[in-house]
């Protein structure tokens, strides 16, 4: 099929094998062709994926994610997420399914439903499995647990009341070691900040000395190959730690003073030759100018954004221009070291700068 689309002229063409195509899927789904189901799901996504309508196909979905084996119920999966959303009324009809994927022995065909929740979860769905989510967040498994953290990301920015539920399990999933798990738990307390007053109370209290030996522990390690990038030890766990600080941080004295010592090394330490360690450092400057941050700390920020101004890259550049506007309202004296190298990116053929 996907040879003669693409040997296809013209319009008219691709249309023609399309409507044949779908005729013969028609065919097999009415004569319960359950050999073939696999595969003319298969064809239905990439069909869908040209812009065509697949509507016929959501039930063959449920059918194979009811299926018992993991290839069938992985492309029923994959189906689900591609041919439905959440608006779909059919999609209450997978939830049973999804809750028997959830408590299976077999962890890649628990994950496939993990995956497939937080993908495309109602708030009907968020309700009624959440239970399941939370026990899957204290699986032995690091992959179930990261996938399971996540999966809650979208349970409570789908339920907000939902949040107190996920607040102690966000904070003891910080203790991990395993990086996957620490982003997805990172990532999980950011939303939950979001969604409730109460959780980011609860979370300025419990969470900021794991934030803190968190960072210290990724900004002081040895090289790791799984988690190196250019010589920076998983620069994506260190940004989402950063915003996380911030959050917490502002308006709260007590937590700022906290986070100031391990700002400051990170800020001192981390090098400016790589892309990777520049996105660091402008997180770790954002993450200073949002908090209630010493004067001191303050000044070695901005004196971060005065090296940006000397980058040779124009993206760099335009970064520390947008934070200074915003820091000259809290310390202009530390601003104005540095006006010889602002009017300099005056002369910067580049509109934007």
């Amino acid at each position: 099929m996907i040879r003669a689309i693409r040997a296809c002229k013209t319009a008219a063409e691709e249309r023609a094998v399309v409507r044949r195509e779908c005729a013969a899927i028609r065919a097999a789904i009415s004569g319960d062709g359950q050999d073939l189901r696999h595969r003319n799901m298969a064809k239905l996504m990439f069909i869908h994926m040209l812009g065509y309508p697949t509507h016929f196909g959501q039930m063959e979905c449920l059918k194979l994610i009811a299926a018992a084996g993991y290839p069938e119920k992985r492309i029923g999966y994959l189906g689900l997420m591609l041919l439905l959303d959440e608006r779909q009324e059919v999609l209450m009809l997978v939830t049973n399914s999804l809750k028997q994927d959830l408590n299976h022995s077999n962890q890649f065909i628990v994950g496939l439903a993990l995956c497939a929740l937080g993908n495309i979860c109602s708030a009907e769905m968020a309700r009624d499995l959440a239970p399941e989510v939370e026990r899957l967040m204290r699986s032995r498994d690091a992959n179930t647990k990261k996938k399971a953290a996540l999966c809650s990301v979208r349970i409570v920015r789908k339920v907000p009341d939902l949040a107190e539920n996920f607040m102690g399990l966000a904070v003891s999933l910080l203790k991990e070691k395993h990086h996957g798990v620490l982003i997805s738990a990172v990532q999980l307390c950011t939303e939950l900040c979001k969604a409730s007053k109460d959780a980011l109370g609860y979370l300025r209290k419990n969470c900021i000395e794991g934030l803190v030996r968190i960072l210290r522990d990724v900004s002081n390690s040895s090289y790791a190959p799984e988690y190196d990038v250019a010589g920076i030890s998983d620069p994506f766990l260190h940004i989402r730690v950063l915003k996380l600080m911030r959050m917490l941080g502002q308006g709260d004295a007590d937590c700022s003073d906290y986070m100031n010592d391990i700002l400051a090394q990170v800020a001192t330490k981390t090098e400016s030759n790589k892309n990777a360690g520049n996105a660091i450092l402008y997180e770790c400057v954002e993450t200073i100018m949002g908090i209630e941050a010493t004067s001191g700390l303050r000044v070695l920020a901005i004196n971060i954004l005065g090296r940006f101004l000397s980058n040779r890259d124009n993206n760099i550049r335009y970064v520390a221009l947008n934070i200074l506007m915003r820091a000259i309202t809290v310390d202009a004296q530390a601003v104005q070291r540095h006006r010889v190298t602002i009017l300099e990116c005056v002369k910067v053929r580049v509109c934007p700068v």
